[in-house]
């Protein structure tokens, strides 16, 4: 049975939360999902992914977007979890006290991270921590480097937009409330530097 929802004007994560609703609803069909702005559609977009259904989207007028996701009922499968690991980053700088230091150990502890085995599931980004992901940042390279063996690198895109720093992120992907919350809740491990 396919589906319709109307989530123009939803503060993100709302959008994704109210998809994935609907696609619990549904054993098979199309959602098709409205949505007002560019960061929703990529955001819908990677929920359908990691459910493995086929997303399609279009761009119906300036302020209005289509999200099309093929729900399919999903044959159990008996592949064992891997662990993993999430590091969380509240912070352009490690830990309390003297601020240039600080910054000097958030280098040392990303570079040392982008060389240790296993490497992490996922790095979240957000407050002041979303500096870490822009173009001008001390630690892009380590980060570049840890994305390219397949680490997945998000960026809060509230707190980007807070800090006037979305067009300057230069890693990953712009993440949203619901997508961090979840990652961490899938995570055997949570480390914050």
């Amino acid at each position: 049975m396919d589906k319709n929802l109307d989530c123009k004007g939803l503060a993100c994560p709302l959008p994704v939360v109210e998809a994935k609703k609907a696609m619990e609803e549904m054993q098979e069909g199309i959602l098709t999902v409205l949505v007002d702005n560019e960061t929703a559609v990529q955001n819908l977009q990677r929920l359908g992914q990691k459910f493995q259904y086929a997303v399609a989207s279009q761009k119906l007028s300036e302020k209005e977007f289509e999200v099309r996701i093929e729900v399919k009922k999903q044959e159990g499968t008996s592949k064992e979890k891997e662990a993993t690991c999430t590091v969380v980053f509240s912070s352009n700088k490690m830990g309390e006290g003297a601020e240039e230091l600080g910054h000097t150990l958030i280098k040392s502890f990303v570079f040392a991270l982008s060389n240790v085995d296993p490497l992490p599931t996922a790095m979240v980004f957000y407050n002041s921590g979303a500096y870490l992901t822009s173009e001008d940042s001390p630690v892009l390279s380590d980060l570049k480097t840890l994305e390219k063996a397949g680490v997945k690198i998000m960026t809060c895109g509230l707190c980007a937009d807070y800090y006037k720093i979305k067009e300057k992120v230069a890693v990953g992907i712009i993440s949203n409330m619901y997508e961090i919350v979840e990652t961490q809740m899938q995570s055997d491990k949570i480390i914050k530097p």
